[in-house]
C-alpha cells in the first residue's frame, strides 16, 4: 500500500469518525474548550476559523465570542486549485455566499493575515499532524504564512477522530494543537 492509498484510508475512517461523534452533539463542549485555548489571544491578533461544512464540528459560536471580545476573525476562501488560501473578514452580521465545495465566504472580501489558524480535519494523531480532505490547501497556507510572520496552527475536531498515526509526507504540516470537545492537546 503507497502513502496515498494509505491517506485515502484515513480520510475514509475520518470521515465515518467525524459523523459519528457528529450525532453525539457536542460542539457546544467543543466550542468551550476552544475559546478556553483562545484566552491566550491578544485582541490585535486575526484568528482564522471556518464556516462548517457536512459533520465538521461547528466553530460558529466561539467565533462569534471572538468578535465579541474585539478580535477580527476571518473564514477561509479558495482561490484555485494549487494555491494557498486567503483570509477574508467575518462577522455575524457578514453577508454570506456559497463557495467552492459548499462552504460560505463572505460576499465583499476584506484579505486579512492570521495570527492563529483554526482548521477543520478529518483525522488527527498525538504527534500534531492532520489528514484534511487531500486538497493541500491548508498545508500550502500554513507554510506561505510561515514565510510572512509566526503563525499558531490549531485543528479542531471531535476526540473520536484521534487516529493512531496519520500517514504523511514532507509536505504535511504539523499543527501546534488540536481542540476537542474533551480538552487540548499542544505540541
Amino acid at each position: 500500500m503507497d502513502i496515498q492509498d494509505m491517506k485515502q484510508a484515513c480520510r475514509k475512517a475520518g470521515f465515518i469518525n467525524r459523523k459519528e461523534a457528529h450525532a453525539m452533539g457536542l460542539d457546544k463542549e467543543a466550542n468551550g474548550q476552544l475559546l478556553s485555548f483562545l484566552k491566550q489571544a491578544e485582541p490585535d491578533q486575526v484568528i482564522a476559523a471556518y464556516m462548517p461544512i457536512r459533520t465538521e464540528v461547528s466553530p460558529l459560536s466561539a467565533m462569534t465570542k471572538m468578535v465579541a471580545r474585539g478580535n477580527r476573525v476571518c473564514v477561509p476562501v479558495i482561490l484555485g486549485e494549487g494555491q494557498p488560501l486567503e483570509f477574508h473578514e467575518w462577522t455575524p452580521e457578514t453577508e454570506m455566499v456559497e463557495g467552492m465545495f459548499g462552504a460560505a465566504i463572505p460576499k465583499q472580501a476584506e484579505v486579512l493575515l492570521p495570527d492563529i489558524v483554526i482548521t477543520p480535519l478529518l483525522a488527527f494523531d498525538l504527534e500534531g499532524y492532520r489528514m484534511g480532505y487531500g486538497g493541500g490547501f491548508y498545508d500550502r497556507t500554513f507554510e506561505k504564512l510561515s514565510e510572512i510572520k509566526k503563525v499558531l496552527a490549531i485543528g479542531y475536531a471531535y476526540s473520536e477522530q484521534e487516529v493512531m498515526i496519520v500517514p504523511r509526507e514532507e509536505t504535511d504540516y504539523k499543527l501546534n494543537a488540536v481542540v476537542t470537545e474533551k480538552g487540548i492537546l499542544t505540541f
